[in-house]
């Protein structure tokens, strides 16, 4: 078997290998398996390790990871496809490969071809919904949705946030999930942005003064509301692009570009570009001169 393992799906990658790995390990034993790295091993090396005997094994299993980093190793690959033994598992790992090179068109078509992309909003909050259920847990999909909006799209750590919330009680509730996790500063940042919209000023100032007891400093603070500006701005002047096709447009994560644009059909793009460019002009300041930071963000959230 040849299989290759690629996308941008970092968690789901490195999860995928392990597994394949393990499984292997488990009937043939560690002696069965070797691993390469395709930036640092000599091809030839690489080459002779498929094609030797296996040691003390019927089968054995070889994992090259990033072997399109590796010239000599790339350009044989066809090759090597072809050569390699009935008894030889080959691995070939792949977290950054170019999709335009003959490499990729080879492995595409001759190895059995698993690709892992990044999950969207609603294939996250599933996931999250699935993965409780496979612990004999429950978590419901608007549950799920809500635990991503407080923790953001890393899926190393929801995972990590998910297996802590079972342990605690296996039926997650929302109130379970705001009294064991740490909600990401940005989905805060959202928040204080949204309240100032809707001409909730107390509020705005209250989640702003709960960044400032946690020790976030001000030139962090407007580092993000620049951030979530940007976003608005996206979504603004991608007209009536769903958040997806903005995400694939931009490189960038789907999931808060979703509020960013409910928060952008609210304000005009006169008022979006005055806000840009007094989070500047603040930005400016902060950096060059001997403003009270704390005070001008509270004068500006007041004013949005």
């Amino acid at each position: 078997m040849i299989v290759t393992l690629t996308g941008s799906n970092s968690f789901a990658l490195k999860r995928r290998l392990d597994e394949v790995v393990k499984k292997f390990v488990k009937e043939y034993g560690d002696l069965a398996l070797e691993r390469f790295d395709g930036e640092e091993d000599d091809a030839q090396a690489i080459i002779d390790a498929i094609s030797n005997l296996p040691f003390l094994a019927k089968r054995k299993m070889v994992v090259v990871r990033g072997g399109s980093f590796n010239k000599d190793f790339a350009e044989q690959i066809e090759q090597i496809i072809s050569s390699t033994p009935q008894w030889c598992e080959l691995v070939l790992y792949e977290p950054q490969i170019d999709r335009r090179t003959t490499y990729f068109k080879v492995l595409k078509t001759q190895t059995k071809f698993e690709e892992f992309p990044e999950l969207d909003a609603r294939g996250l909050s599933k996931w999250l919904a699935d993965e409780a259920k496979k612990e004999s847990g429950n978590l419901s999909f608007g549950d799920a949705n809500y635990l991503i909006q407080r923790l953001g799209t890393n899926q190393a750590r929801l995972y990590n946030e998910l297996l802590k919330l079972l342990t605690y009680n296996l039926q997650i509730s929302r109130a379970n999930i705001d009294l064991l996790t740490e909600s990401n500063p940005q989905t805060k940042i959202f928040e204080l942005l949204d309240a100032a919209f809707s001409g909730q000023k107390k509020r705005a100032l209250r989640l702003y003064g709960e960044q400032r007891a946690q020790k976030v400093e001000p030139q962090e603070i407007l580092g993000m509301i620049v951030w979530q500006l940007r976003l608005i701005a996206l979504a603004k002047y991608s007209g009536q692009k769903s958040p997806a096709e903005i995400s694939k447009d931009s490189d960038t994560a789907e999931y808060p570009l979703t509020g960013a644009k409910r928060l952008a059909s609210s304000i005009s793009e006169t008022k979006l570009r005055q806000l840009v460019n007094e989070a500047l002009e603040l930005d400016i300041k902060g950096k060059t001169t001997a403003i009270d930071l704390d005070e001008a963000l509270k004068t500006y959230l007041v004013t949005l």
